[in-house]
């Protein structure tokens, strides 16, 4: 059927006809391969750095004080500027990427954006792999930090535009999945490589992230572009045939002409990130910006980073802190799944709320048995002490699995009009990233100055985004994407001030005022692309 078809835009509220297809569930898959990649490089820098032959090789002031701490103490024998730059080098390089990443995001699709990544993240694992100095180890780094800023822009943006409405956010989250995946399989490989006699094992670990980089490469190859990116393109037959093939219906056109809409729309704006600074796009803003900042200040990625090493300074011994990683990371998968079962059923709120007490008290009691048991030259930590340890890191880790883990790179992507979307995306993840960095870089320095404080003061960041969200962070569940602005924006006690008069009009335009202004009859949206 021509695009021009129907005669008018569908009102606020509509509920498109969409069926789960095979094909809607199989590219999420794939597409979500990219938080494979980003989970393992999160995972396997923290067994890595733990392992005495790489400690040896590239980093041998570190490898003396593990040995013998000395003078160092317990809380301080890791803290070493090359080897936290070895973790954060990755996320600095992301931070960078993201900016470029945004522009082929919008020029040249999802899809061909994700491909991108997993070519960096293919050269950045060869280069790891035969590293025979820190230069080299950084430069592969690098690359893989390349390679998650084009794909953690990509890839929540597909999955988001890609689902349907009632699922979106259980879909949306099977990239936050594959990250826990690729956390629990590189602890699992660094607990198998750390046994491996020979002073190759380090080297096994970083190249096995080959794997999942070439799952993404090859599930970009073979994914279809989302119908809003062929649409915002000009495709418009091309994306009307992906949306009939992915919804699983002929009654596609309502959909459809919602999209053309606000891609002409989005095509009036010439500057979208100086579009994104303008008074009605600040709801949007301050919470994506705010969801990053706040999920780094859980302190997870600290946990997730440097486990082994947490739990070797707490300890544990290298086995065991090994093995004690391998536990944490199990957790964040089951939680995961947890998340894409109740997102899109209790909402988003709920389980952000629920998850900042868990959080909370759990490192409340972390702080307070380190603080009794662990010392600088000493670990009282009896056995029952280090497995209340390992159980209260495990709720904690449980809590942000199924709430910040995921809803923070969720809201993001669903929240954004596509006029500015892929600005948004880009600024959602050059904030995640460089707090990333911040704290990866900062985190086994903050470990050796506060000690147990360490936990006393991420729990503290955990009342004030808790605090955050239960006035500031509104429900998003089942609502359509491009109906955010009327459904939930204009509705918040607090964020409806910034939805002003010119906002307004750019809503009648879209015609969710049609038959006030006389478009109810012979409008045509395509006629004007």
């Amino acid at each position: 059927m021509p695009a021009g078809g129907f005669s008018s835009v569908p009102p606020a509220g509509v509920e498109f006809e969409a069926k789960i297809t095979p094909i809607v569930i199989v590219s999420c898959v794939m597409a979500a391969t990219g938080g494979l990649i980003f989970g393992y490089d999160i995972g396997v820098s923290g067994g890595v750095t733990a392992m005495p032959d790489f400690q040896k090789k590239f980093f041998p002031v570190v490898y003396h004080r593990t040995i013998n701490p000395g003078t160092e103490g317990n809380y301080c024998k890791y803290d070493n500027q090359g080897l936290q730059l070895f973790t954060s080098s990755l996320y600095l390089a992301g931070l960078t990427a993201t900016f470029f990443a945004s522009y082929t995001t919008r020029a040249l699709g999802r899809r061909l954006t994700m491909l991108i990544g997993g070519l960096f993240f293919i050269v950045g694992v060869v280069l790891n792999g035969v590293a025979q100095d820190l230069a080299m180890l950084i430069i592969g780094r690098i690359l893989l930090g390349c390679g998650v800023g084009f794909a953690n822009q990509a890839v929540p943006l597909f999955l988001s535009e890609i689902a349907p409405t009632r699922i979106r956010g259980g879909l949306n989250i099977l990239f936050q999945l594959n990250v826990t995946i690729g956390i629990l399989f590189a602890n699992l490989v660094n607990y198998g490589t750390a046994k491996i006699k020979g002073g190759w094992g380090w080297r096994l670990s970083l190249g096995l992230a080959g794997i999942p980089a070439l799952l993404l490469t090859s599930g970009a190859l073979l994914v279809v572009d989302s119908p809003t990116s062929l649409i915002e393109r000009g495709r418009l037959e091309q994306g009307k045939a992906v949306l009939r093939k992915i919804r699983g219906t002929d009654n596609i056109e309502p959909e459809f002409l919602e999209l053309v809409e606000a891609s002409r729309l989005a095509k009036q704006v010439k500057h979208p990130f100086r579009d994104l600074l303008q008074r009605r796009n600040r709801p949007q803003l301050v919470i994506a910006v705010a969801l990053q900042i706040f999920q780094q200040c859980t302190g997870i990625n600290a946990i997730m980073f440097y486990a082994p090493v947490l739990f070797d300074t707490l300890g544990f011994g290298n086995d065991a802190a090994l093995y004690s990683a391998v536990i944490t990371g199990a957790v964040n998968v089951l939680s995961t799944v947890v998340s894409i079962y109740s997102v899109d059923k209790v909402g988003r709120r709920v389980l952000l709320l629920e998850a900042g007490v868990q959080m909370f008290f759990s490192q409340v009691i972390i702080a307070i048995i380190l603080g009794l048991k662990v010392k600088d030259h000493s670990d009282d930590l009896h056995k029952g002490f280090a497995i209340l340890v390992v159980v209260m890191v495990c709720t904690f880790v449980s809590a942000f699995a199924w709430s910040w883990g995921p809803l923070g790179w969720l809201i993001p992507s669903e929240t954004f009009p596509l006029e500015t979307r892929s600005a948004g995306q880009s600024v959602t993840v050059c904030v995640n990233l460089l707090f990333t960095f911040i704290i990866a870089q900062a985190f086994l320095s903050m470990l050796c100055h506060f000690k147990f404080g360490i936990f006393l003061f991420f729990s503290g960041w955990v009342v004030v985004m808790s605090i955050f969200t239960l006035f500031l962070i509104p429900e998003t569940k089942n609502v359509p994407i491009e109906e955010m602005a009327e459904r939930v924006w204009k509705q918040h006690w607090f964020w409806r001030r910034f939805m002003d008069d010119e906002y307004d009009e750019a809503a009648a335009a879209k015609g969710d005022f049609a038959e006030k202004n006389g478009h109810a009859k012979g409008y045509d949206p395509t006629s004007q692309l």
